[in-house]
């Protein structure tokens, strides 16, 4: 039933000034596979949605606190066109250190980690070799998460020549997946199809037979196990070409890790050289699942033909998680704290994105626009206590009002 305005939201989330607190949501990056049965209405999500309606839109070009209101509603395409001219005097007046040079220097400090991260693991000493499990940890989920995202949607560089080769070396050395269908998942259809059901609504993230606890704290240990086979699956939808270099790929790069265990960090067995490789390879496996299902599963779901313009479906259904040094390194911040601006946005570096941050949150807002935040813990909470209805069953089709 949707709520009347002034209505306060289920415990937990509330919605005050066009922002949404409480409400969950995640990045995925997938085609729907598992489905279960339509989940019971009133949940946050639905109510949330249902409830909201876009206040009066400031005058073209104005942005300012106290701006003169306008009657007439502008159309979304009009939105969407201001809000790009004000993000695009900023990524103009932006150096290439901004707009690139940060992430790839990130990405450049943990390749100079590796030396240190497999000597460290040399040590019989204990705290030695813990720090070597760590630092090996963070370098893999700074290259296969923060590098693979970025080069799926070519932010490392301006150049398409090198955006396919930074695409094959993070996607498919790296990660151990096909740049054909991490591209086409990820980009054409989540980017493409946020929150729609049954397209871009991160339904790939969902194991309905698990129970809570084991989905979110026990499966994501698998993740680094799963990842390699999930690819092999879906060789079958690319060109035999394709398919051969990705296993080439994915080959060499598991080999020289495991070479380097070997070789370097001095492992007899290769069994323990294997359990080292998927403790590492896992380290970070937790919150890369949550922040997969926190920043969309949970926000507003939409039908194909009934999907509201782009502005509109970004700023219902993407929220944003607070700062974290460690996540925003491994992550980058698109995944992280600016979420909704990568999603408005899909094409700017970590950087450029929380540059843009304060221009887009103001834009939103002012707008009467939702622009979704809420902290880890909190979404970490409101999953474990809705489980059933977020992730086993179905979610419901939000029927927007006065949008369309």
């Amino acid at each position: 039933m949707p709520l009347e305005d002034g209505d306060p939201l289920s415990p937990g989330g509330r919605q005050v000034n066009g922002e949404v607190s409480g409400v969950p949501s995640l990045p995925g990056m997938g085609e729907p596979s598992l489905r279960g049965t339509t989940a019971p209405g009133g949940s946050r999500t639905g109510v949330m949605a249902e409830g909201w309606e876009p206040g009066p839109a400031l005058g073209d070009g104005d942005v300012t606190p106290g701006g003169p209101p306008q009657r007439a509603r502008q159309p979304e395409e009009a939105l969407m066109t201001e809000l790009s001219e004000l993000v695009q005097k900023v990524v103009k007046s932006s150096s290439w250190w901004e707009r690139h040079g940060m992430d790839i220097s990130i990405l450049a400090c943990s390749f100079l980690l590796l030396p240190a991260g497999f000597l460290c693991l040399r040590s019989a000493q204990a705290i030695l070799f813990l720090a070597g499990v760590l630092t090996l940890g963070v370098v893999h989920h700074t290259l296969t998460i923060k590098g693979s995202h970025l080069a799926s949607h070519n932010a490392l560089t301006e150049s398409k020549s090198w955006s396919k080769v930074w695409a094959i070396f993070f996607i498919e050395l790296c990660s151990a997946f096909t740049v054909e269908q991490a591209t086409y998942n990820h980009v054409k259809i989540h980017h493409g199809y946020t929150n729609v059901i049954g397209l871009g609504d991160s339904s790939t993230w969902k194991l309905p037979f698990l129970n809570r606890y084991v989905y979110m704290f026990i499966a994501p240990l698998a993740v680094p196990i799963l990842t390699p086979l999930v690819a092999l699956d879906l060789l079958r939808n690319v060109e035999w070409k394709a398919a051969l270099r990705t296993l080439c790929c994915m080959f060499l790069g598991f080999y020289c890790h495991y070479w380097l265990l070997f070789h370097v960090s001095g492992f007899q067995s290769p069994w323990s050289a294997l359990l080292c490789m998927l403790v590492t390879r896992s380290l970070l496996a937790h919150p890369y699942i949550h922040v997969n299902i926190f920043q969309h599963i949970g926000l507003p779901m939409f039908a194909a033909d009934r999907k509201p313009k782009r502005i509109h479906l970004m700023s219902l259904g993407v929220l944003n998680l607070p700062r974290n040094p460690l996540l925003d390194w491994c992550f980058g911040h698109s995944l992280i704290s600016c979420h909704v601006e990568h999603h408005l946005f899909p094409s700017l570096s970590d950087n450029m994105c929380l540059k843009i941050k304060p221009v887009v949150s103001q834009y939103l807002k002012q707008k009467k626009l939702p622009y979704n935040e809420d902290t880890y813990s909190s979404r970490l909470w409101l999953f474990l206590q809705r489980y059933e209805e977020l992730m086993v069953h179905a979610p419901p089709i939000t029927e927007l009002v006065g949008i369309q």
